[in-house]
């Protein structure tokens, strides 16, 4: 087999290859490799390397944590071998555990980086109301039913939170990053019968912001907050104020926007089925 591998490999200049990667993430310890526990890039890059017999490195368009779920991240590698860029789909998907999906994959110019050339990232956080627990969007979902939610609070709560503002409040302390600037580019919460959904789309995110904001704002929704304490905690960078992290299961990187992207938008744009129960 090693010598088989080996004949794949090219002496031409590696070609730049983009994958498009839906994930449940319910068994994995998030997108980045860990020396312990399976995670996406890790499962990735271990399929690669079970084609070409050595190790190639990806890089990823967001650090996912431990359980939250993506649509449609994005990811890219530098291909040694003859294997063309568009197959890399089918030739991973072969190889990979059952929660771990390529949509597709495409070249892309030797310049262009999942990360750096992203312009935006767009989160959906998903949560269920109804009191009787549902076995087929729990995985995806936090089941919040103790107290309504008025979602008409929470969406004038995250109206003001629009455009670039130093978020603090919702900067864990673990975090590398060294500071707390955020430009949001869009935030709104909507329902669908037992269905509450918040989308949040920025240039990037602080680590462990969306799952802090959401369980700030769910004290909104259900009154224990008003909007304008909730505006106060992050205007004023209240950090000690936000004391709840929503559970990592309702949260999915819905997807990522690229100025030069190679995939239609049937591949990336909105690919996260939104739940509907039926209506009584």
């Amino acid at each position: 087999m090693a010598a088989k591998n080996h004949k794949l490999i090219t002496n031409s200049p590696a070609e730049r290859v983009a994958l498009v990667i839906q994930y449940s993430g319910t068994h994995l310890y998030g997108w980045q490799k860990q020396p312990a526990g399976r995670t996406v890039q890790g499962e990735i890059e271990r399929a690669i390397a079970k084609v070409l017999d050595r190790s190639v490195d990806i890089y990823g368009a967001g650090r996912t944590d431990s359980g939250v779920h993506a649509a449609a991240q994005v990811a890219h590698f530098d291909n040694p071998s003859v294997i063309p860029a568009t197959s890399w789909a089918a030739v991973l998907n072969m190889r990979l555990p059952d929660d771990i999906l390529i949509r597709a994959s495409a070249p892309v110019a030797d310049d262009w980086h999942a990360w750096f050339s992203a312009a935006y990232r767009r989160y959906r956080y998903t949560i269920y109301t109804a009191p009787q627990p549902n076995l087929f969007v729990r995985p995806y979902t936090w089941h919040y039913y103790q107290e309504p939610l008025v979602i008409e609070r929470m969406q004038a709560a995250v109206a003001p939170m629009l455009g670039n503002h130093h978020l603090a409040a919702f900067h864990r302390t673990d975090s590398g990053r060294s500071h707390s600037w955020v430009d949001i580019q869009d935030i709104s919460c909507d329902r669908d019968e037992h269905f509450v959904r918040i989308e949040i789309q920025a240039n990037g995110f602080l680590y462990g912001m969306v799952r802090l904001l959401v369980g700030l704002l769910v004290q909104v929704g259900n009154g224990d907050l008003s909007v304008d304490e909730f505006t106060k905690i992050w205007q004023t960078e209240q950090r000690s104020q936000v004391r709840h992290s929503a559970p990592a299961k309702g949260l999915c990187l819905l997807r990522v926007g690229y100025p030069d992207f190679p995939f239609p938008e049937s591949i990336w744009y909105d690919t996260q089925p939104e739940f509907q129960l039926p209506k009584t």
